[in-house]
């Protein structure tokens, strides 16, 4: 993925996430201490943000600054699930953001528990005993 597409998502996740939200470009771009003009050249993808400007942009929004970035970024590979749902074109751009933070929610909350599990029962969700 060219460095262009990669700002381009990000720009839509961001611009996404504002409107989940529901919180305007004015908001956020003095949340952050930013212009307007520039917080729409990050979300059409014109400009990157800079690390502390991204920092700000996620901590504005509620979300992980990571997932701000696409592959090779520092958000890391992007699943087969999420590539799925961002192709859902029957989907809407919000419905499409949404899916995804579901589904990285449930990846986090994974990644806390996996210290927690004794071994192969920790994944029997009945939490069934073995027959004995």
């Amino acid at each position: 993925m060219s460095t262009q597409e990669q700002r381009r998502l990000a720009g839509a996740y961001i611009r996404q996430q504002r409107k989940l939200a529901d919180m305007s470009m004015r908001q956020v771009s003095a949340m952050v201490g930013i212009s307007n003009p520039y917080l729409s050249q990050i979300e059409r993808g014109l400009r990157a943000p800079s690390e502390a400007v991204a920092a700000g942009i996620a901590t504005a929004l509620g979300v992980n600054v990571h997932d701000l970035y696409g592959p090779g970024e520092g958000g890391g590979t992007v699943s087969g699930l999420e590539a799925a749902i961002q192709a859902a074109s029957e989907l809407t751009t919000a419905q499409r953001a949404s899916l995804t933070e579901i589904y990285r929610s449930f990846v986090r909350a994974n990644e806390g528990d996996a210290g927690r599990d004794a071994g192969p029962e920790g994944d029997d969700p009945a939490g069934a005993a073995s027959p004995g």
